[in-house]
């Protein structure tokens, strides 16, 4: 992975994290928690949705997209455990 690569993730998953955050209000771990969640979800969408056969189209927009539907399913899940 190069690392230009490497940073975009990290770029699209804090925008993905922060919009998570919006999404889910009441249920994030506040700014910088919400972040680090959507760089996860980042990669846990790049690995989820090729693997439903969801293509993941190129360019930032989509990025963005599928990151945020990574970070928020992850915030779900999270909850879930979280409340248990």
């Amino acid at each position: 992975m190069q690392f230009e690569s490497l940073l975009t993730m990290l770029i699209v998953g804090v925008i993905a994290g922060w919009l998570a955050g919006r999404i889910m209000k009441g249920r994030g771990f506040g700014l910088i928690g919400n972040m680090a969640v959507g760089i996860v979800g980042s990669v846990l969408a790049g690995v989820i949705f090729p693997a439903l056969g969801l293509p993941v189209g190129g360019g930032a927009f989509s990025a963005i997209i599928y990151s945020t539907l990574g970070a928020v399913i992850l915030l779900v899940l999270v909850g879930l455990f979280r409340r248990a």
